[in-house]
């Protein structure tokens, strides 16, 4: 263990008095040089995303004073903008210690004199970027690590424009984090005399009341869903979708809910779902065996801060589980439809979605006369994307986004994904489906029919600790330098590299590379002569390498097929590395 290391662990041991959790952590790891080195080999890094990590003692740990140093870090940053009365919203979720770093939050902005707005109980992501920009604040935060296993919490930071802080802001952010002192560099003040002294102040329910008024305003059909006696089985995962999911369904008319009991409460060590992530089956298990008792219509689940939405159909006498591509290309369909039917579709409508979700996406919005915007992956682009049009006075031409990672949002209302408006739609969908004579099950295979069959499985390989880190740069790097002409026996047609921002055409050599026209990010895409693709990039916000394969065939077995050949030979190539 470095020298360096062992200092930083006895600071720690002698000054880190704020938690005695941690006292007590750091006591316990006397002597486990391995644990020791793990937590202290590096700061828990301040990224476009702000702040993840496991919970626990140490600089790379999620804990008081990683919490409070990233904040005032954010409050200096706040305060060099120069905004007479500046102010920050906050909000926190369902995970352990969550409310707890919370009010360590909001006692460093009111250190600093920064009025804090604070919801008063777990709020969703979205609701924090909604009131950032319904109470005109310059920064947002919202303590949560979205569908990680339980030992994780973070932090994430939103700019004045309700997405979650760009790169720009992000390395201001961490230069002023850097220099900051976590025992003695920071400014604190105490939670209740700043709440007297109207430096923090609860959110009060009109800020609540308006977000709903505008989740209502997506409505493609309104009250479609009040006589369709559709049955639904909600899971909020034990995180905060609870109330305003129930809420929402009860508004349009969804009479019929019933919600998993054992995943109803709030519950940061997620008892039945170790891994509370819509995405996976196991998170469902609870769930899909109450459907089989309740035999609803539909399964919907939501992630801990409720920014994330799965489903599960009934097919038969078993549930079918959606991809996030199928769901968002199913609500593309159904919001384009719908709105051309209706009139309500604007001028020149836009829709965007990250480079690594359908292709699908395209070829529905080329049919409906709609613009497709690809972005980097990260739902603040495709904020960024609504915040533009804003500007020019022409939000409403932004019709819907999404990401294949099960986040979608209609409405300009707020600018990062919202499980909340995607229940809303999802069963407004079923409900349109059924008064057509058919089921979920049909629409999406229908889909397939008449745009093809494609296929987008992800495969996620694990990076834990210093090593995994520098392993997974290694895989980049060597894919780059050694990028493979062939796959599964199908040419290569292209390379792009987005760290550079580079397309090269492999077809023609001689040619110049172009120009993505996206900003630089460590992500790596191969296209193939027959329409397949690979995508690999690390992930943002946790220590693994993600593998994002399209596959496309004339039914679904030679889809499948076509992405067995092809990832068994990306991934001889990733060994080898």
């Amino acid at each position: 263990m470095e020298s360096s290391i062992r200092e930083r662990y006895d600071l720690w041991l002698k000054k880190a008095v704020k938690d005695p959790d941690l006292t007590a952590e750091l006591r316990k790891m006397e002597g486990n040089d391995a644990e020791i080195e793990d937590c202290f080999y590096r700061d828990l890094e301040f990224g476009t995303g702000g702040l993840r990590g496991v919970i626990g003692a140490g600089s790379n740990r999620m804990n008081y004073y990683t919490v409070a140093r990233a904040t005032q870090g954010l409050a200096e940053y706040v305060l060099s903008l120069n905004k007479p009365g500046a102010s920050v919203a906050l909000a926190y979720d369902s995970r352990n210690k969550s409310d707890y770093f919370a009010k360590t939050a909001a006692e460093v902005l009111a250190g600093n004199g920064i009025k804090c707005h604070i919801y008063g109980e777990l709020t969703p992501t979205p609701m924090l970027s909604f009131a950032v920009r319904f109470l005109s604040c310059e920064a947002g935060i919202v303590i949560t690590a979205s569908h990680n296993p339980a030992k994780y919490n973070g932090y994430k930071a939103y700019g004045n424009d309700g997405c979650q802080l760009g790169l720009e802001a992000s390395e201001m952010i961490l230069d002023r984090i850097k220099a900051i002192d976590e025992f003695d560099g920071i400014k604190t003040a105490d939670f209740d005399e700043a709440l007297e002294k109207g430096l923090i102040a609860y959110i009060d329910g009109a800020v609540a009341e308006e977000y709903f008024k505008n989740v209502r305003a997506q409505a493609i059909y309104p009250g479609i869903c009040a006589d369709s006696g559709l049955r639904v089985v909600y899971t909020p995962l034990n995180g905060t979708g609870n109330k305003p999911v129930r809420r929402i369904l009860r508004e349009i008319g969804v009479k019929d809910v019933i919600v998993v009991p054992e995943q109803e409460n709030p519950d940061g060590n997620f008892p039945t779902c170790p891994y509370p992530n819509p995405e996976f089956r196991e998170a469902l298990e609870a769930a899909l065996r109450l459907c089989e008792k309740e035999n609803p219509d539909l399964l919907i689940a939501t992630d801990p801060d409720c920014d994330r939405m799965g489903i599960a159909v009934r097919d038969g006498g078993e549930y079918s589980l959606f991809t996030g591509n199928e769901v968002g290309a199913l609500l593309l369909e159904y919001i384009c439809r719908g709105r051309r039917a209706n009139g309500t579709m604007p001028d020149n409508p836009i829709t965007v979605k990250s480079i690594v979700s359908t292709a699908i996406n395209g070829k529905i919005a080329e049919k409906y006369g709609v613009r497709l915007i690809d972005v980097l992956t990260g739902f603040k682009f495709i904020g960024e994307q609504v915040g533009e049009l804003e500007k020019r006075g022409e939000q409403d031409r932004f019709i819907y986004g999404f990401e294949e990672s099960y986040g979608y949002l209609a409405g300009s209302y707020v600018r990062d994904k919202d499980a909340v408006v995607a229940s809303m739609l999802i069963c407004e969908m079923a409900a349109r489906c059924r008064s057509e004579g058919k089921s979920l099950i049909e629409a999406r295979e229908e889909m397939y029919e008449e745009y093809g069959y494609y296929i987008h499985p992800v495969e996620n390989i694990a990076f834990e600790g210093a090593s995994g880190m520098a392993k997974m740069k290694a895989i980049m790097e060597n894919i780059r330098s050694s990028y493979p002409r062939s796959i599964a026996g199908v040419d290569a047609v292209t390379f792009t590299d987005y760290s550079s921002g580079t397309v090269t055409d492999l077809v023609n050599p001689e040619n110049p590379p172009k120009s993505t026209g996206l900003p630089k990010s460590d992500v790596v895409k191969l296209t193939f002569s027959d329409g397949a693709g690979i995508i690999a990039r690390p992930s943002g916000t946790e220590p693994k390498l993600k593998i994002y394969y399209t596959c496309v065939g004339a039914n679904l077995e030679e889809a499948k097929a076509k992405h067995e050949k092809m990832a068994a030979d990306f991934s001889r190539l990733i060994a080898k590395n």
